[in-house]
């Protein structure tokens, strides 16, 4: 996966990178549709030019960033799986399981929901 290969390599935990390098993994061989780049410093997965899902890293935590409307959509199995979010993002701590399914769930509804989208971010106020 050599577009995410420099953000990886700056990551100092090895078994965080390990656990950031085998999610980017899987939604890469999950979703080989979508594209893979690095912006805003962390690497992302498009769709025919439309944010999908992005990661970034942290002390205690891998973030995940599905857009406000993914996550309001799923609070209710984003608390059940552990994690806590905010409006924008979700927390999975390094010491926790990833729940695949669930970001499957996320990749999906974005996917759908943003089939016909023009644009980069969703419009206002579509959350």
């Amino acid at each position: 996966m050599t577009v995410f290969s420099a953000y990886l390599a700056r990551m100092e935990v090895p078994s965080q990178q390990a656990r950031a390098q085998a999610v980017l993994d899987w939604v890469a061989t999950t979703y080989p549709a979508l594209e893979r780049r690095i912006a805003w410093n962390q690497p992302m997965f498009t769709d025919h030019g439309t944010f999908i899902i992005a990661f970034s890293t942290a002390k205690n935590h891998l973030a995940v960033a599905p857009e406000a409307a993914a996550i309001a959509r799923f609070s209710s199995q984003i608390a059940e799986a552990g994690y806590q979010h905010t409006k924008l993002l979700i927390r999975i701590p390094w010491n926790a399981e990833v729940d695949f399914s669930l970001l499957g769930q996320l990749i999906d509804f974005n996917i759908a929901d943003k089939a016909d989208c023009a644009t980069f971010w969703r419009k206002a106020g579509k959350a």
